[in-house]
């Protein structure tokens, strides 16, 4: 079974530009936002996926994610309801965890959110310094809920 385990926190300053060893422009829409099971559509730096996702039980789901070919997910992005997210993810590495740090132009523009996967729930990690307030479960921060 494929789970992701996932946390997720406010971003407190822009450090983790400085920290970053690559960004990927991203656009991202839902064929189904029922919180029992999303179905995204994305497009990261001309790649296309498609994932699925079920309901959050704390800080792990279930998550089935495949790439599809550029033009059928340019398709399926145009199917899908408004609003169609528009954010830059920046790529950290911070001792020895990868920290995903997104920065949205639309639709909540300004808002920035930095999240790590883990391999189980109770992996130590450090937190880098751009690191604030734990929002994992809130769904406030679900990227499928963002109008």
């Amino acid at each position: 079974m494929n789970v992701e385990i996932e946390h997720k926190y406010t971003v407190v300053d822009a450090s983790y530009r400085q920290m970053s060893s690559r960004s990927i422009h991203i656009s991202q829409g839902y064929l189904s936002r029922c919180p029992d099971t999303t179905i995204r559509i994305r497009i990261a730096d001309n790649v296309g996926m498609i994932t699925i996702k079920t309901r959050n039980q704390g800080d792990s789901r279930r998550e089935y994610e495949y790439p599809i070919p550029v033009d059928d997910a340019r398709q399926l992005l145009a199917m899908c309801p408004p609003p169609i997210i528009d954010k830059v993810r920046y790529i950290v590495e911070f001792h020895g965890h990868c920290w995903e740090v997104d920065e949205f132009s639309s639709p909540r523009q300004g808002l920035v959110v930095a999240e790590i996967e883990l391999p189980d729930s109770q992996t130590p990690y450090d937190l880098p310094p751009f690191v604030g307030e734990n929002v994992t479960g809130n769904p406030y921060y679900y990227n499928s809920n963002l109008r």
